[in-house]
């Protein structure tokens, strides 16, 4: 491909049909006895234009296109193009997936680092990886990031890079930035001090903190955050954190609505079957302060770990169980979660969950999502639960398996009644053979 060289000829060729002749008075500047000729100079497009283009453009194919002429090098270098970037850094003996190249890292960080500021690393499950994007974390001085994300694509591997190191690093963006407004730090060795650091530099503009699995972060920690961040609207983080001060400090008359708060409760030890409980008082304090928040919760708990939940009205929207969960627990959820929008449940056992079930489609009377796998529910009391809730239930996903057939329904029937309450065609979903 040649510098300034590049054209496309737009060959206008007088049609000798009658029919195609334009009508009198069209295109009058065009002589339409003779070939047109129009040579498209792409070294000259404006700039706009070869900026929208290299913005649809793989990092790769942008770099090389930047190499055919001196403009478009230009655009290759406009701020607007590097404020959103993606590190992917993949050891090639561990990972398929591509890394980008050290030198282009070494370009950005000299010459693009203060225009960025949507920024995400994602890394591979070694070591190594995890120890270059804190690395490059530690040379982001002159920066003015806005998002920062930091994601594990298998196991955490920032959990294998030494404490020190990654605060060291995660601090530097902490102090240069001044206007974070959204960071996810999940499954990362982030600590109490480098919280207090984040809130010291960025408390007016932070809006969203997901910073689940975070073992070195305590309630306190956490407390700070929210204590004098009173613009954050989403956060997620462990049940283990989760105080009733924590509650009211984000339902304090100066704190803005919250909007997502995410609690995934997980054995902190092994074996662990004690959980501290979370007071009444404290979720109505929030609902009354948030009426609108979504308070989803992941459990992965065995079932004799479940004692302290539910016990209590709470004011869940979101529930996901990924073990086995008890019939004594679903049947408390019927009765305790009157704000519940969706419900899945990966395991129960071989009981049948029908009393359950039309439990929780009797008091859950905003449910719209239903998700069973591993369990059993007769086809009668599945047909009562979805009579029940008709229409507002947008989402059903039963694995066939589920459904045991009765004297009063068989799987070949149960289709179309569910499909008559629903106002809409449904089928159990079914597992593939391969």
């Amino acid at each position: 491909m040649k510098r300034n060289s590049l054209s496309v000829e737009n060959k206008i060729v007088q049609s000798s049909s009658a029919a195609k002749q334009p009508k009198l008075g069209f295109y009058s500047s065009l002589n339409q006895s003779h070939m047109h000729t129009v040579l498209l100079d792409w070294g000259h497009l404006p700039h706009h234009v070869v900026l929208r283009i290299f913005q649809c453009l793989p990092l790769l194919d942008r770099a090389r296109a930047s190499s055919v002429c001196r403009r478009w090098n230009e655009v290759f270098h406009i701020p607007d193009l590097w404020r959103e970037f993606e590190f992917e850094l993949n050891q090639s003996a561990t990972s398929y997936f591509k890394s980008t190249h050290p030198d282009l890292i070494q370009q950005i960080i000299k010459k693009h680092s203060a225009h960025l500021q949507y920024v995400s690393f994602k890394v591979d499950s070694s070591t190594e990886s995890a120890e270059a994007a804190c690395d490059i974390l530690s040379q982001l001085v002159n920066c003015s990031i806005q998002t920062l994300g930091l994601i594990s694509t298998a196991k955490p591997s920032f959990m294998n890079v030494s404490e020190s190191h990654f605060v060291s690093a995660l601090t530097v963006v902490f102090i240069n930035s001044k206007s974070l407004s959204s960071i996810k730090i999940e499954d990362t060795p982030v600590d109490d001090p480098s919280l207090k650091i984040l809130v010291a530099n960025n408390s007016d503009t932070l809006r969203l903190l997901k910073m689940s699995s975070c073992p070195h972060v305590s309630s306190d920690g956490i407390l700070c955050v929210a204590d004098h961040c009173q613009g954050l609207r989403e956060l997620a983080l462990n049940y283990y954190i989760l105080t009733d001060e924590l509650l009211l400090a984000l339902s304090s008359e100066t704190h803005v609505n919250l909007e997502h708060l995410r609690i995934d409760v997980v054995s902190e030890n092994p074996g662990q079957i004690a959980f501290h409980a979370i007071k009444k008082h404290s979720w109505d304090a929030l609902i009354k302060h948030s009426p609108r928040v979504n308070v989803v919760m992941y459990f992965f708990l065995y079932e004799e770990e479940f004692e302290m939940f539910f016990k209590e009205e709470i004011p869940v929207t979101h529930l996901y169980f990924g073990r086995s969960v008890s019939k004594a627990v679903l049947g408390r959820i019927g009765l305790n979660c009157p704000r519940l929008f969706e419900l899945v449940v990966c395991a129960n056992g071989l009981q049948p969950l029908d009393k359950e079930l039309i439990c929780i489609g009797e008091h859950c009377t905003n449910l719209t999502a239903l998700g069973l796998s591993e369990c059993e529910v007769s086809c009668s009391a599945f047909i009562k639960f979805v009579r029940l809730c008709g229409r507002r239930l947008t989402h059903l996903s039963i694995m066939e398996e589920v459904l045991v057939p009765d004297e009063d329904y068989s799987l070949d029937e149960i289709h179309t009644e569910v499909s008559k309450y629903l106002g809409r065609v449904w089928l159990p979903d079914m597992m593939p053979l391969w």
